[in-house]
């Protein structure tokens, strides 16, 4: 049974019986859990902690650090490396280089990665803000603070006004207890709390069950007392947060198909080699060896190292740009993501709403009403709602902060009834110098409407007749469409009574409506066509009735052809939704699960889908997207499921975060495949070289070297310039674009590498060798001079090419004059040619089987490799006609 399922059952338990029965079950007593008892119920119950999670845990982040299909790849080929060339040689044989360069280039990625990681790991411990005040127990007997983490099932917990709630209670004892529960439903409604034993409907959601109280839930007002009944990730609170979730990510599945698209060329390409080379040279120990390091070879080794470098460059950048990155895999999410999902709130709207209109009956402006909503507004000691604060501001507008002063002292607040979801409206009553009492009512307009038995027109009480919301609705209506919030407004003498009842709401005289503007953001239009210019299609899930949601998102041009209630999407099966989900951008009345059904159903449709919330109730959806977004002012759960935090809550800095996303993708891109393309070609000439040459055109280390050094120089492709056509759309990894690109790329530079080997055999290897070709050779060191010639000759051109294709192919357009890669790589790559071109004439060349060569051969190398940008640049114009891509 779902663990989720087991504490609604065991919740709704304790809700049905008295508390003498709850003492007996637990054990515990009415004096709290005896103090022996304690350490057994955290034993077999748990700590009150969210934050013991695997994703909190140093091993957790090691795991993610150094363990990801690239680095398997590598730590495979060094396992066999060490096999092969130390346990099953002679000591005299053995060769440890290949395993200790690919291993230090894996604990070299990992420790990138690790510091990205521990750099963010801080932010994974603000769940436990929300419990880390001390708690009123009873234990023993004796009254006690203790800090809310020390909390066990059993223990008898006091609750007062401003409280927030440390655990999930069965309450015992209440005296007016009104508790928010917005952690955990997301409504802004006040509850009023009991603590009888009702015998409520199995169909009655938990949240609704009066006498549990949740933590994460705030108190209003008033006092209780509740026993623990569940704590830390049993809780309602702690169900919400998914931390555990080992589920495949966009960027681990991107991942995973450029692996297995390595993998697939190494099955089909090392048995070749390995066959090709055995049967020709007779050795088939030798071949086996070399056939290693043709796997190693066309494994682009820095791949771990580049790609952590890229997002952690990434991530640096962005936090310049008022956004923190805690999860560096989201960086590349980021830039694929092709459906931004939002509520309205804050994001398109301002946080802040303002008074539009004060209004009698009729719609005509009337101050009464108006002056009536800040009594209320003003005395009412319930959470500050945006309504409210909009009213309140009428003080501080010309020459009226002195009236509503005068107004304030002349009326002193008497009783008040806090709003509830069930009212949804607040009461307030207020007394006059001359001892009349008159209540205020403000709120829902339905509701306060139902409570009415007069309005109030001209100074003159007309009955409510047949039909009269009729008469409502033709008012308010208009604004509503319009996107207003409307509320109303109603009063009630009461004489000398100084305290009031439920039953005292009838009978209400309404007075008129509040409407309410919320306007939206100056940014918001602009920033919406600057994410559809992205190609990122913005939706928005909101839980505001569909009427304003229409009104805000035609302000800023998201399309309202078609609008999704919560109501509607309950009716469509999966199918129907993942078709209706494609066509609506609006979706509206919408609770958090709607909501994470929602962007399953886009998932599904295999869109990259991100998630902007700052609420509790967007944390569901927040763990279903690809990549969740927040904000630094949500609520510190939020913020710490989510991969990406904005410092200010503005699409503009989205905007911002989604380009330099695509800016660090394509970095990696550029990488991967203009490596992996070059060691394919490699490889390929390697197999063409082994079946007709009597030695190998490179040896195992010589061919790990060339990787190695080239893949030094692109460490610092993070630092790499974009072109802007690179950043218009979303990219997503494809092992399919790879493989084609390699197909592509990767022969033509195996052209050239087959004319330089003829080149070397036919013409200069003899002409330094006294004019015979190896096989005419019968001196020993002529022949190891001719192998090292060729050797030498074919790993500079390979250098060469592969340093100068990489200026080539990194852009769309013509390479050093429509488009130059950033300083950094230019000077690095240039002088990398340089310095490992040197490397042939050190004393260190002879120690890798290389030598000197004559200038000449520099002039056929700079024939060979201009000849061969020459012929890439056609190939790229022709790749992009028919693919419509490069990188």
């Amino acid at each position: 049974m779902p663990k989720s399922t087991l504490l609604n059952s065991r919740m709704k338990k304790y809700a049905y019986r008295d508390a003498q029965e709850i003492y007996q079950d637990i054990p515990t007593t009415p004096n709290g859990l005896p103090l022996g008892q304690i350490e057994a119920m955290r034993d077999k119950y748990g700590e009150n902690r969210l934050t013991g999670r695997r994703n909190d845990t140093l091993w957790y982040r090691l795991r993610r650090a150094f363990i990801n299909p690239f680095t398997m790849i590598l730590f495979v080929l060094a396992v066999i490396s060490f096999i092969t060339d130390v346990l099953l040689v002679s000591n005299f044989s053995r060769n440890i280089t290949t395993v200790v360069i690919i291993c230090v280039m894996i604990l070299i990625s990992g420790a990138i990665r690790l510091m990205q990681e521990l750099r963010a790991k801080n932010a994974s411990d603000r769940l436990e803000r929300l419990i880390h005040a001390n708690v009123t127990v009873k234990r023993g007997g004796v009254l006690a603070d203790v800090p809310a983490e020390k909390l066990v099932v059993g223990d008898l917990v006091f609750l007062s006004a401003g409280d927030r709630i440390p655990a999930d209670l069965r309450l015992i004892r209440t005296q007016d207890l009104f508790v928010s529960q917005a952690a955990v439903t997301g409504e802004s409604a006040i509850l009023e709390k009991s603590s009888r034993a009702n015998r409520y409907s199995e169909l009655t959601p938990l949240t609704q069950l009066d006498n549990l109280a949740f933590m994460a839930t705030s108190v209003i007002s008033g006092k209780g007392e509740g026993v623990v009944l569940a704590v830390g990730k049993d809780t309602l609170y702690g169900n919400f947060i998914r931390p555990d979730s080992d589920g495949v990510s966009a960027f681990q599945n991107g991942a995973n198909s450029i692996a297995w698209v390595m993998l697939r060329f190494m099955a089909v390409l090392v048995p070749v080699v390995f066959l090709v080379s055995g049967i020709t040279k007779g050795s088939w120990v030798a071949s086996f060896v070399f056939a290693l390091s043709v796997a190693v070879g066309l494994t682009p080794e820095m791949l771990p190292m580049v790609v952590t470098a890229c997002l952690a460059k990434g991530s640096l950048s962005l936090s310049k740009k008022r956004t923190i990155v805690k999860n560096i895999d989201a960086m590349q999410v980021f830039g694929s993501m092709d459906v931004l999902c939002m509520d309205k709130t804050g994001t398109l709207t301002n946080e802040n709403i303002l008074l539009e209109y004060y209004m009698d009956v009729l719609g005509n402006e009337n101050s009464e009403a108006l002056h009536l909503a800040y009594l209320n507004s003003f005395y009412h000691s319930g959470v500050r709602n945006p309504i409210d604060n909009a009213i309140l501001v009428c003080r501080t507008m010309p020459k009226q902060e002195s009236f509503y002063a005068a107004l304030v002292k002349r009326y002193q607040k008497a009783d008040e009834i806090p709003f509830d979801y069930n009212r949804k409206f607040v009461s307030t009553l207020v007394a006059d110098a001359d001892g009349g009492h008159e209540l205020i009512v403000k709120g829902d307009i339905r509701q306060v409407f139902s409570r009415c038995g007069f309005v109030e027109y001209d100074g003159e009480l007309l009955p409510v007749g047949n039909g009269g919301f009729d008469n409502v609705a033709s008012v308010v209506d208009e604004m509503l469409e319009d996107g207003m919030k409307v509320i109303a407004v109603a009063h009630k003498s009461l004489g000398a009574q100084d305290t009031i009842a439920l039953a005292d709401e009838r009978d209400l005289i309404l007075t008129g409506y509040l409407a309410f503007f919320d306007a939206p953001k100056k940014s918001a239009a602009e920033s919406i066509q600057a994410l559809k210019k992205l190609q990122v299609r913005p939706k928005i899930l909101t839980g505001d009735r569909s009427e304003i949601a229409v009104s805000v998102c035609r302000r800023v041009g998201i399309s309202v052809d078609l609008v999704l209630t919560g109501a509607e999407i309950n009716q469509l099966p999966d199918e129907q939704l993942r078709s209706a989900v494609e066509q609506a951008d609006v979706f509206a009345e919408l609770t958090p699960g709607q909501k994470v059904r929602i962007l399953g159903a886009l998932r599904e449709n295999r869109h990259t889908v991100g998630f902007l919330g700052d609420g509790m109730n967007d944390i569901p959806a927040l763990s279903e997207a690809d990549v969740g977004i927040s904000v630094d002012t949500a609520v510190d759960a939020a913020k710490d499921i989510a991969d990406v935090v904005l410092l200010q809550k503005d699409l503009t800095v989205l905007e911002q975060g989604i380009l330099e996303g695509r800016r660090t993708f394509a970095n990696m891109l550029k990488y991967i495949k203009i490596t992996a393309s070059s060691n394919f070609g490699n490889i390929l000439s390697i197999v063409c070289a082994s079946a007709v040459l009597p030695f190998l055109p490179m040896t195992a280390v010589q061919l790990l070297l060339l990787n190695l050094l080239y893949d030094a120089l692109c460490i610092v492709l993070p630092w790499d310039s974009v072109d802007e056509e690179d950043t218009v759309t979303p990219r997503a990894w494809s092992g399919k674009t790879l493989a084609r690109f390699m197909c592509v790329f990767g022969p033509i530079s195996s052209v050239f590498d087959i004319l330089t080997f003829l080149f070397l055999y036919f013409v200069l290897c003899p002409a330094l060798c006294g004019g015979l070709t190896y096989t005419q050779l019968t001196d020993p060191m002529l022949r190891l001079k001719y192998v090292a010639i060729f050797q030498t000759g074919w790993f500079l051109e390979s250098m060469w090419t592969q340093v100068l294709i990489l200026h080539l192919l990194r852009t769309k357009k013509v390479a050093f004059l429509q488009s130059r890669a950033s300083c950094p790589v230019s000077f690095i790559t240039l002088a990398g040619i340089v310095v490992f071109t040197l490397l042939t004439v050190t004393p260190f060349a002879a120690v890798l089987g290389l030598t000197r060569l004559p200038l000449r051969y520099f002039g056929f190398l700079l024939l060979t490799v201009s000849l061969y940008m020459l012929s890439t640049t056609i190939a790229k114009r022709l790749y992009q006609k028919r693919y419509h891509e490069l990188i």
